[in-house]
């Protein structure tokens, strides 16, 4: 088996296995520890595959060690599930820390709008507090618009504000003042109303976050990694 065959064996079976993962934490709210160590114990073929050398194989056990510290801690304040910690820290182990960085920041951008999604359908309105449901409806709407526009931008490698688009904005204020103090109005609101919504919830909802992992780990997968593979038969 070639290297580059082995390469795309090894990433086809990750892939399986985050399909796997994603299902059942949306079907039960659990990520399996067989299936976590399964993806950890299997990195090391990849560093063979890709030819690492052992201060990169080193590099990679300290960003997975980084990120099971920093992933606990999110765990300790309930802002992460147990299952969710031991995936990303397995997956910490495939990724050089530059696609890594980028499936954080996708997997925050899923996660963070999926988050408010269920949080606004989850949440209880009354007519003594129409205001503020209204201001917590325009700051989901807000927040779920600005995760979409970033995946939009990620997905076609755009800008999410194009520059000609920055100067139309400049040239169209009376003055330049008028955008720092709109941006801060703006996020005061979008504060005040998320912070009404998440008082306002029936109860506590569970934020399938294996599907944010999985879904910006298989676009990592398809955008970076995949790519340096196809030249992999070159090299072998």
């Amino acid at each position: 088996m070639t290297g580059a065959v082995f390469s795309y064996a090894l990433l086809a079976a990750l892939a399986t296995a985050l399909l796997i993962a994603a299902l059942t934490d949306l079907r039960a709210r659990h990520i399996g520890n067989r299936l976590t160590a399964a993806v950890a114990l299997a990195a090391p073929l990849w560093w063979l595959a890709s030819g690492l050398t052992p201060q990169d194989m080193a590099l990679q056990v300290a960003l997975a060690g980084a990120t099971l510290g920093v992933a606990s801690l999110l765990f300790a304040i309930g802002q992460m599930g147990g299952g969710d910690v031991k995936l990303l820290s397995a997956l910490a182990l495939w990724f050089s820390p530059a696609p890594f960085l980028q499936m954080i920041i996708l997997m925050a951008v899923l996660g963070g709008g999926a988050s408010v999604a269920m949080a606004a359908l989850n949440m209880t309105t009354g007519r003594s507090e129409r205001f503020r449901d209204i201001l917590a409806a325009l700051a989901a709407f807000a927040w779920i618009w600005c995760a979409g526009a970033v995946l939009f931008a990620l997905a076609f490698d755009r800008p999410i504000v194009s520059p000609s688009g920055a100067q139309a904005l400049v040239t169209m204020v009376p003055a330049f003042w008028i955008i720092p103090v709109a941006g801060l109005a703006a996020l005061i609101v979008v504060f005040i109303g998320l912070r009404h919504m998440m008082g306002r919830q029936k109860s506590r909802i569970e934020v399938p976050y294996g599907i944010a992992i999985t879904t910006a780990s298989l676009w990592v997968l398809g955008s970076v990694v995949l790519p340096t593979v196809r030249f992999a038969p070159l090299a072998t």
